[in-house]
């Protein structure tokens, strides 16, 4: 039965020694949660890499009764459960390897319309709400999903803008269904839902927020978009392991710049300069690499540029039409094509960047705007 399937998987991750990563192991020796349940203490050298030690734990009565529990909490409160192996989980999430075994749900996911993951500090600034603003503006004619982490802040804004220009919204939460981190965000909870958004977890209903699960959760944040964009965050801070989860699962991540003084555009400036993040120079190519619809309605730039006609030079001309021809040319590949060695090629590309004509990613690699 199905509802034995939520039940075994409950008290499976419950035991000490199981992870993700070993609970699919199991599942995929055994058939089925169940029979992990039932056979893997005795039958664990059928498991590759895993010792007694790790199945000691398995077939305790004690996480049978807590996932008794669990399964009557989830009930009561409208919390949907998603099994990672039954591919109930989102899509994106369902690629990454260590992305959680269980999920609990408050609301809604629709699967199919796009997201975007927007994160950053708590402590945020005029600087970081006047772009999450400017870009909610923007894009508010393109369908699609934001998540965030339903911290103060930078999430917090992202969640507001989301609501106020009618987009669904992703709070991922780092504890359990029991608490609430900050108290201060209970109505933008409720908000989130009553607004075709959801909440999401991979903790048990009375795991409190503790400080690791934010680390953890972060990894589901960078999961469940194609991108990740970092608004402000100061050195070290916590949105940059979720630009580094992001690039470990091969999805973008951009960053907005800032002053190298500001302590909020730190951790960002510190992403672009070692190529783990795009520089952001405009909302409208900001939305156009996510591959959102163009708005119909007119958008006014964070950093606007001319949009006098420019007079290329013979050689500006040459590399800008053949960038133009080939998008997202690498310099290597652009230096044979026209013949022309990389070394002056690229003070070239910087005259194009600075005229807002061209516009360069990580890796070397250049389109025309």
């Amino acid at each position: 039965m199905i509802s034995e399937e939520y039940l075994y998987a409950i008290a499976l991750r419950e035991c000490s020694q199981i992870g993700d990563i070993h609970f699919h192991k199991l599942v995929r020796t055994f058939g089925s949660t169940q029979e992990a349940w039932k056979r893997a203490k005795k039958e664990y050298k059928k498991l590759e890499g895993i010792g007694q030690k790790t199945v000691s734990d398995i077939g305790n009565e004690a996480h049978l009764k807590f996932a008794e529990e669990e399964l009557n909490f989830c009930e009561k409160n409208n919390i949907q459960i998603r099994l990672k192996h039954l591919y109930e989980i989102p899509s994106l999430l369902q690629e990454c390897n260590d992305s959680p075994a269980i999920l609990y749900q408050k609301g809604q996911i629709n699967d199919l319309l796009p997201k975007v993951s927007i994160v950053g500090t708590r402590n945020i600034t005029s600087y970081g709400r006047q772009f999450i603003e400017a870009f909610f503006e923007a894009s508010k004619s393109s369908p699609y999903t934001s998540v965030s982490g339903l911290a103060l802040g930078i999430d917090k804004e992202v969640h507001e803008q989301s609501i106020l220009t009618g987009k669904p919204t992703i709070g991922v939460l780092a504890h359990g269904f029991k608490h609430l981190y900050p108290s201060k965000n209970k109505r933008l909870s409720e908000k989130i839902i009553d607004e075709r958004g959801a909440l999401i977890t991979e903790f048990s209903s009375s795991r409190k927020p503790d400080r690791e699960n934010f680390i953890q959760r972060n990894r589901i944040v960078a999961g469940m978009s194609p991108a990740t964009i970092v608004v402000e965050t100061g050195f070290g801070g916590g949105s940059i392991s979720t630009a580094t989860f992001a690039n470990d699962y091969n999805r973008d991540v951009f960053a907005l710049p800032g002053k190298i003084t500001d302590a909020a555009s730190q951790g960002c400036n510190q992403l672009i300069f070692h190529n783990k993040a795009t520089a952001i120079s405009t909302i409208k190519d900001l939305i156009s690499m996510l591959g959102l619809n163009e708005p119909k309605e007119k958008m006014e730039e964070l950093f606007p540029h001319s949009e006098k006609r420019i007079q290329l030079s013979d050689s500006q001309n040459l590399i800008y039409q053949s960038i133009k021809d080939h998008p997202q040319i690498s310099l290597d590949d652009l230096s044979q094509k026209i013949e022309v060695s990389p070394y002056r090629i690229l003070p070239i590309i910087l005259e194009l960047e600075l005229l807002g004509k061209v516009k360069s990613f990580s890796g070397r690699q250049f389109i025309a705007i």
